[in-house]
């Protein structure tokens, strides 16, 4: 990770108002860029800009701007030099003004061109919007230029227009020593004729999609679910949540091939149950901790985790030992970085407290490297807090988490890894019941947001709620705003499927980024392990809405998973409610962009090996509106902070379409990716799969990635490092279950849905028709008085005609 300063954006803006030397030079009837060729002045001498354009950049760096005589065309052309940067660009950009910037129409997208030299490969093609409420801000980098001695031609086609825009201004940005000489600005409205999409299913499948239960059962108890760079799907399940597979040394995984619908069952040398994982550069996956430990029967210990860790290999379908991390983190978090380390944080020890210890692979030395060499805090994160990566670097804390309260403070942080401290990000609202939400960074990742969906709290037991929020990490000091309720589906009470009301939303949430820029929602429950809510709906971030759709028929709730497949659909596997029962039956939804009609092919992929800052040619069998690069799952208990929709720019000539790879590897950190095609009806091609990795070739040793001043200015509060210790107290009861009942694997609630009286009977009439079965009481307490004629076992006839 790189260390940052905070600098402000600083535009240096040339005047475009008063007399000018010539007449100004008009946009042509096709190119929307005014002086596109800086033939035209500005006012108030040589010093200023010509007419339209702007001195623009920001940070600590040495720079000078000319209008030269070496022009592609007509006798002047723009200069841009960098003699010495520390951080930030200098660009010549379009005049963010009525008069200048050129008018754009919202969900259209415009191909960008212009002839320039450059002796610096850090250079971007960048946008700016204008916003009709927040008003001129950061779009995105589309392009890096290569170096060129001679005059070179650049193309490259916007995204679809967002909500709200009605300007843009663009310009070269330089980012690394050297100097980048433009001319010949053009920008014209692509109009590609859109076929009308030709419904392929039934009316109602076509506007939401399809569910389907696969005849073949996963033969596994899998909570654990990585999409591998071969398009088989690994699933871990070690002892599965049972302590009688545990005490037996019987761990599972299996390996399933969507193609034809086989698994194959693999040795698994160690208990995975609730470990961390994440697929590194290389495709192989990197497994860490897991249960060494179940609870004891007098709920005096709790979980443990150990300090193993393992790594698969898709190729050989092996796994084989690492060095041990330096703590056990049972329901740890994995992020991989933009070099291919990995940061790990959170989840309980070996003697079942909560860890405080930062973990870090190093991909370098393939090895979890050694306390010492690891920033600490001294912070608990919690059991699977999800750390999803920035853009430049950081990591943001979104307030997902598995298994009762958030941490102190607002719930939400940004980690500086270089600085070493945790700064507060506020706005997430009932931060407590965020157990097992979903949180996902929004197509595309370059917008830098993040939507955090539902929870519940699997200690008080509430309702779990509809909450929504969003975060623009774009912006200075960011702030979770309100999003739109989740839908309401109907929800399982023991009694048969009834409408939710009120604001009972779900927990247990899946959040798949789909390759039309949209996210599906999906799975879920009401309370602790127990009333499944049936209900799907699809999120678009252009206009943040849900739109509802098919639900999965199936129970998924706690150890449930949904994620991408190679070819657009979503595979949903696993639930585990609290009487220890699990759902082996596979669910597939078709979504409706693959009912839609013939979908496009890539015919053609010259390199599936890319570099940050390339450009890629594909070929298509016809025009596409866009492509991205989707990081494949590797998803436990809602949480996947990986997952992410890196777009693709485009420069288009027929059915050759170059794609222009960004090169912050912090935004698209290094591996292989799933490459979709996509075409303006939101139809997705089957994906190729291409492996990301770099660094690319940089100017000098001082430059970087294009990375723009993000998050620069938050004002929450401020922490360093703490006081060195050796764990935090966490209580044997986390998991939300009182294990005075019944085997380790049974979940009977510590604390009952709010609707259940605290009555004997009515407990045991709950647990009797979640089929809870016969309970043996363990040990001599009984907590939650459901044995109260003491013959040691659980809501028996006694028990029930009891007047307690």
């Amino acid at each position: 990770m790189r260390s940052r300063s905070r600098t402000a954006l600083l535009a240096v803006t040339g005047l475009t108002g008063g007399l000018l030397l010539t007449a100004p030079q008009p946009a042509s009837a096709a190119n929307l860029v005014k002086n596109p060729g800086f033939e035209t002045a500005g006012s108030g001498g040589s010093a200023d800009m010509p007419y339209c354009w702007e001195r623009s950049g920001w940070g600590d760096n040495d720079f000078s701007f000319e209008t030269v005589a070496d022009a592609h065309s007509g006798s002047k052309a723009m200069k841009v030099t960098l003699t010495r940067r520390t951080e930030g660009d200098r660009k010549a950009l379009i005049t963010e003004s009525a008069e200048c910037a050129p008018v754009v129409s919202v969900g259209k997208q415009y191909d960008l061109g212009l002839w320039y030299k450059s002796t610096t490969p850090d250079t971007s093609i960048t946008l700016f919007r204008h916003d009709a409420t927040a008003g001129w801000q950061y779009w995105t980098d589309l392009k890096t230029l290569q170096t060129a001695a001679g005059w070179t031609e650049a193309t490259v086609r916007t995204p679809e227009v967002p909500a709200g825009t009605d300007r843009i201004a663009w310009g070269v940005s330089v980012y690394g020593t050297g100097s980048v000489t433009t001319d010949d600005y053009t920008m014209d409205q692509v109009a590609e004729p859109v076929p009308d999409p030709e419904c392929t299913g039934t009316a109602e499948e076509c506007a939401n999609g399809r569910w389907d239960v696969l005849p073949t059962r996963n033969p596994v108890r899998s909570m654990h679910s990585v999409v591998l760079n071969n398009g088989k799907v690994l699933l871990i399940a070690g002892s599965g949540n049972s302590e009688e597979m545990f005490e037996a040394g019987t761990f599972t995984s299996a390996v399933y091939d969507p193609r034809n619908g086989t698994y194959k069952q693999i040795p698994t040398p160690k208990d995975m149950f609730c470990a961390g994982h994440v697929q590194l550069k290389d495709g192989r996956v990197l497994v860490m901790s897991g249960n060494k430990g179940y609870p004891s029967a007098d709920g005096t210990v709790g979980y443990q985790g150990y300090k193993d860790s393992y790594i698969f290999d898709p190729v050989t379908e092996t796994y084989s030992r690492t060095n041990d991390m330096n703590d056990g983190h049972w329901y740890p978090s994995a992020t991989i970085l933009g070099n291919g380390d990995v940061i790990s944080f959170g989840g309980l020890r070996e003697d079942s407290t909560g860890s405080v210890t930062a973990e870090r692979w190093s991909d370098a030395e393939q090895k979890w490297l050694e306390l010492w060499k690891v920033n600490q805090t001294w912070s608990y994160w919690g059991l699977y807090p999800s750390m999803i990566l920035m853009q430049d670097g950081r990591l943001f804390y979104s307030g997902s988490h598995v298994f009762g309260n958030n941490i102190p403070g607002t719930g939400a942080a940004i980690y500086d890894y270089d600085a070493n401290t945790v700064t507060q990000v506020p706005g997430l609202r009932n931060k407590d019941e965020r157990d097992q939400s979903a949180s996902v960074l929004l197509p595309p990742a370059q917008d830098q947001k993040v939507l955090t969906i539902g929870g519940g709290n699997i200690d008080s037991n509430p309702d779990a709620n509809r909450l929504t929020d969003v975060i623009d990490l774009k912006q200075p000091n960011p702030s979770y705003v309100a999003g739109p309720p989740l839908p309401q589906g109907t929800v399982d009470l023991g009694a048969g499927k009834v409408a939710q009301t009120g604001a009972q939303g779900k927990m247990y949430v899946s959040a798949v980024l789909l390759p039309d820029g949209k996210v599906l929602e999906t799975g879920g429950a009401l309370h602790n392990r127990a009333d499944p809510v049936y209900e799907s709906s699809i999120y678009d971030p252009a206009t943040g809405t849900f739109d509802p759709v098919a639900a999965d028929p199936e129970e998924r709730g706690y150890h449930s998973s949904a994620f991408l497949l190679p070819d657009g659909r979503v595979m949903a596997t696993g639930d585990n409610p609290g009487n220890g029962s699990w759902n082996h039956d596979v669910s597939i939804y078709t979504p409706p962009y693959l009912l839609k009609g013939e979908r496009p092919t890539i015919t053609s992929l010259i390199d599936t090996e890319w570099t940050y800052g390339d450009t890629q040619r594909i070929t298509v069998d016809r025009p596409i509106a866009k492509a991205e690069l989707i990081r494949p799952a590797a998803v436990t208990h809602s949480s996947d902070p990986n997952q992410r929709f890196v777009d693709l720019p485009l420069s288009v000539d027929g059915n050759n379409v170059d794609l222009n790879v960004t090169s912050n590897p912090d935004l698209a950190p290094p591996g292989w990716y799933m490459l979709f095609a996509v075409d303006a009806n939101g139809v997705p091609s089957v994906a190729k799969w291409v492996r990301l990795d770099g660094p690319r070739a940089l100017s000098a040793k001082d430059a970087s990635a294009h990375v723009h001043a993000f998050a620069d200015d938050p004002q929450g509060k401020v922490t360093g490092p703490g006081r060195k210790r050796t764990a935090q107290k966490v209580g044997p009861a986390v998991s939300g279950c009182d294990r005075h009942y019944g085997s380790a694997n049974v979940c009977v609630p510590t604390h009952f849905p709010p609707a259940v009286k605290a009555t004997t009977k009515a407990r045991c009439d709950w647990l009797k028709a979640n089929d809870y079965g016969r309970l043996k009481v363990d040990g001599k307490d009984d907590p939650l008085r459901l044995d109260p004629n003491r013959d040691g076992v659980a809501c028996g006839k006694g028990d029930v005609k009891s007047r307690r």
